[in-house]
Order: structure tokens, then C-alpha cells, then sequence
């Protein structure tokens, strides 16, 4: 394959490359598989029909997927302060709801970028009583996917064994141990502070460029909370499945492997904002073979309208609160 490339490129004109990168291309290879399957299915997606009864669990997942986005909000505040860091709740959480929206731009990591900003900048911006450094901004943001995809793993695991997909949400939960986690989480700050331009910063305030080597111990509770939060997305996925009456089609074991895996991979695999298309791909080549497919990408579809919808909603709510607090600031309490 390697030598087939080479000949490839040597037959290319001077000075003419590929667009993009690996990372787009892998974008838009998922986003045409989705959309193959769109006009494949068409006419039996425009025959599917949704009774009252389906209208209101897509609503009641809709309120499920907007309580995730605080619930997740929550959870990285257990991991602030399991890294000894003093969360202000309220506004950590409308921090994050605030930021979540900005996973859509391109590259995927805008909302971590901002939310490391707000942290770096102290009080009264940041919601943490008082000054964070930079390698710790970027170690308790980057912490956080981290672990929600560990959580999401280890809930696949629950499907079974699944051909020996059951290990790969296994074995993930070894990196939580202190000696693998900490050069982990240092590579992990090295490239994003590349990413956000911030090397000299990283350099400059932490121990030997990183801090991740204060990572105090198994980040259990951490997790426990992040598992909150998996949970409570595939409980809204859930609802789309119910919304279409296939709750039957296979158990609900598999749904939940079947979304875990899916949604891992929307989250880490880079050049996908939002896992936009990574997550359905995944799902329809990991379920399609005991599902209609037609049926099945129009739960998935349903879910990345929910989900987004949800975003939106939790973003506007974060907005408003704020337009609210600047209006009305809350009276000093009396000593």
C-alpha cells in the first residue's frame, strides 16, 4: 500500500498535493457513507411514520439529552475536584453548557479551547476559586473526554462479548492506573498546547512541561460520574429507539454496545466535529446486520437532531442566565 501511494504521488504534477489532510478525509468519508445510505434507504425512510405516542419520546428524550449536558457539566466538576481544584457549581456548569456548542467548528476542540481560556483567566471569569496554570487548565479539561469515553467503553462491555469488542471496553480501564495515565494525559497536554499555541506557556509553568504527574490516584469518582452522564445519553437514545417501536429487534444489551461503540468513536476519533457522521457510520456497520437498515438510520438520525437540539437549548439557557445575572445581580449577603 505504502509503494502504491509513492507512485501515486510521483505521478502527480509538480507542486500539486491532496487537499486536506487525514483527518478531514476521514470526515468525509463517514459524512458520504451516511449520506449513501440516505439515498439508498430515501423512499423507505419517507414511509417510516411516528404515532403520538413516538412524538412524545422523542420529546421526552430531548429533555433527557439537554439534563446530559448538565449532568456532564456536573462531572467535570468531580473532576476538578478530584484534582484538588475548588469548582464554583453554578457557574462551572454554565460554563460548560455554554461551550458546548462550539465542538461543531472545525477541528472538534473549540470547546476545549475556550473552556481552558476561561480557566487560565481566574476570578471572577473562571469558575474556580482561585488561579489554575496552564497545565493544569489544560490537564482538568482534557481529563474530562478522557474519562467519558473510558465510561462509554466500559458500558459497551456490558453487550457481551461481542466477537472480542468486550476487550476493548475493558482494557481501557487499566490506563486509569497512575503509572500509565500520567505519561498519558503529559502527551495529551504536549499536543493540544501545540494545538492552542500555548507550548511556551506549558513550558514555562509546569514541571518539566506538564503537571500530570501530580494526577492524585485512580480517578474513580470522576468516572462514577462520567458514567452518569454516558448513561443518560444512551437513556435519550433510548427514547429514539422506542419512538420507532424497535425495541424488539434486538436486546437492549446490544442497543447499549451498539451506542457505546458508536459514540466513543464520534468522540475520538479526530476531524469529525461532534462525531458528526463517525457516530452513525459506526453504528450502522455495528448493528445494521440484525437491524433494518432504513429503521436504524432513522433512529440515528433522530438522535443527532435530539442531541443537537439539546445543545442548542442548554447553550441558550447558559446565555440567558447570564443576560438575567448581568440585569439583576444577586443582592451581597448581610454579615
Amino acid at each position: 500500500m505504502k509503494a502504491r501511494w509513492q507512485a501515486l504521488r510521483q505521478r502527480l504534477p509538480a507542486g500539486l498535493k491532496l487537499p486536506g489532510d487525514m483527518r478531514r478525509w476521514i470526515a468525509l468519508a463517514c459524512i458520504g457513507f451516511v449520506l449513501a445510505a440516505l439515498v439508498s434507504h430515501g423512499r423507505q425512510l419517507l414511509q417510516l411514520r411516528l404515532d403520538p405516542q413516538g412524538w412524545l419520546w422523542l420529546a421526552l428524550g430531548l429533555g433527557l439529552s439537554l439534563l446530559s449536558v448538565v449532568v456532564n457539566g456536573l462531572a467535570w466538576g468531580a473532576v476538578l475536584r478530584w484534582l484538588g481544584l475548588r469548582p464554583r457549581w453554578e457557574a462551572l456548569v454554565s460554563l460548560y453548557m455554554a461551550t458546548n456548542l462550539r465542538k461543531f467548528l472545525p477541528g472538534g476542540f473549540w470547546h476545549l479551547a475556550s473552556r481552558v481560556q476561561v480557566l487560565r483567566a481566574g476570578p471572577p471569569e473562571s469558575p474556580l476559586a482561585g488561579l489554575v496554570s496552564t497545565p493544569m487548565a489544560l490537564l482538568a479539561t482534557l481529563l474530562d473526554p478522557l474519562l467519558a469515553a473510558i465510561a462509554a467503553l466500559a458500558l459497551m462491555a456490558l453487550g457481551g462479548w461481542q466477537s472480542g469488542l468486550a476487550l476493548l471496553g475493558v482494557l481501557p480501564l487499566a490506563l486509569l492506573r497512575p503509572r500509565w495515565l500520567n505519561p498519558l494525559l503529559g502527551r495529551l497536554e504536549r499536543k493540544r498546547a501545540k494545538a492552542l499555541g500555548l507550548e511556551r506557556e506549558l513550558e514555562r509553568e509546569g514541571i518539566g512541561g506538564s503537571v500530570a504527574a501530580t494526577v492524585p490516584g485512580w480517578p474513580w469518582p470522576p468516572l462514577l460520574a462520567e458514567l452518569a452522564f454516558v448513561a443518560l445519553r444512551f437513556a435519550g437514545f433510548a427514547c429514539c429507539v422506542l419512538a420507532f417501536d424497535l425495541q424488539l429487534s434486538t436486546d437492549w444489551r446490544t442497543w447499549l454496545a451498539g451506542f457505546c461503540l458508536a459514540w466513543t468513536a464520534g468522540l475520538v476519533v479526530p476531524g469529525a466535529p461532534g462525531g458528526l457522521g463517525v457516530f452513525e457510520t459506526v453504528l450502522l456497520l455495528r448493528l445494521a446486520s440484525q437491524i433494518p437498515e432504513a429503521s436504524l438510520l432513522a433512529v440515528a438520525l433522530s438522535y443527532r437532531l435530539l442531541v443537537t437540539a439539546g445543545d442548542l437549548l442548554a447553550a441558550g439557557l447558559a446565555e440567558l442566565d447570564q443576560r438575567l445575572a448581568r440585569r439583576w445581580p444577586s443582592a451581597p449577603k448581610a454579615n
